[in-house]
């Protein structure tokens, strides 16, 4: 069966430590995941299985949300409280609740940032991290991305440490985040705690642990449109339906979506991923997931 999971990732495993396990449940090699998480970290893991493991590029599109605890005294070459440590100070006073959320204003919106060396993003196709490993430099280009909305949900003076709720686009890495924010307020910082509670439509409240997923079995596999929101809907007239299926533009040019990724419809059906073509003013297939064969017209 193809289709999609909620997993809910524990600490302590990573990301391809929970490939493993789907596999062996499920009985089935082609399975990913899209948007990986820290072996530290837990939450959402959306995991496609079978045909559907051809639409994990779309998933990856998708707006994310977390919460993050944030330790203000140390900064550490990861990022977070598991690597080693490279700045530290002993007697500091605790910014206080306002100057926090002060400073939060200034990293809501469209912001640069410089992706940890420690991760998971590849140079000349190798891992980041694999290169540091091997004793090599890694040099990372900072990129753009888009904080939606970032809460201050929980100040504890005594311990140095907040809580805060980020929304943010494909691409953020919170670890960054809170790093910034901390050079931001005049003290090193590092993220000491990440949960992921929301990949697009994949929420922390319907997440299997690996031992539900044990008890479900297939069961828990689940339609995959129905977690493609974040794309704009497309229509297809159903005469252009088998043509579509079969790897052809849909010589449409009666809308004209304002996205260039598309999930595609027609009489209700999901056909599969669509990409609009502005010069043949056409949606062109992009991936199919037609599995029958469509009516002839």
């Amino acid at each position: 069966m193809d289709g999609f999971l909620n997993i809910l990732k524990p600490p302590g495993m990573s990301s391809h430590d929970v490939i493993g396990a789907v596999r062996k449940v499920l009985h089935m090699k082609r399975v990913g995941h899209a948007g990986t998480l820290d072996p530290a970290a837990a939450g959402v893991l959306p995991i496609a299985v079978g045909q559907a493991a051809r639409l994990i590029e779309y998933l990856e599109l998708a707006d994310k949300t977390y919460r993050a605890e944030l330790t203000f005294g140390f900064a550490t070459d990861s990022g977070d409280d598991t690597g080693e440590i490279t700045e530290e100070v002993a007697d500091f006073a605790m910014p206080s609740q306002q100057a926090i959320e002060h400073v939060l204003l200034d990293f809501t919106g469209k912001i640069r940032q410089t992706p940890p060396a420690h991760s998971a993003i590849k140079i000349g196709g190798k891992r980041a991290c694999d290169l540091l490993r091997e004793g090599k430099e890694v040099e990372i280009p900072s990129r753009e991305v888009t904080i939606h909305a970032l809460d201050l949900v929980a100040y504890h003076p005594a311990e140095h440490k907040i809580l805060l709720d980020v929304q943010c686009s494909k691409g953020t890495y919170i670890r960054s985040l809170c790093l910034d924010i901390g050079a931001a307020l005049g003290l090193p910082a590092t993220m000491s705690f990440l949960v992921r509670s929301r990949v697009g439509d994949f929420a922390l409240a319907d997440a299997l642990t690996l031992e539900e997923l044990s008890e479900a079995g297939e069961r828990a596999i689940l339609e995959p449109a129905h977690f493609l929101s974040h794309l704009e809907r497309y229509d297809l007239d159903p005469r252009r339906e088998k043509p579509f299926c079969n790897g052809l533009g849909t010589g449409e040019r009666r809308h004209v979506p304002e996205a260039d990724i598309l999930r595609v419809y027609s009489a209700g059906r999901f056909l599969g991923i669509g990409r609009y073509d502005r010069r043949s003013q056409e949606v062109i297939p992009a991936k199919v997931v037609c599995r029958e064969p469509a009516t002839k017209n």
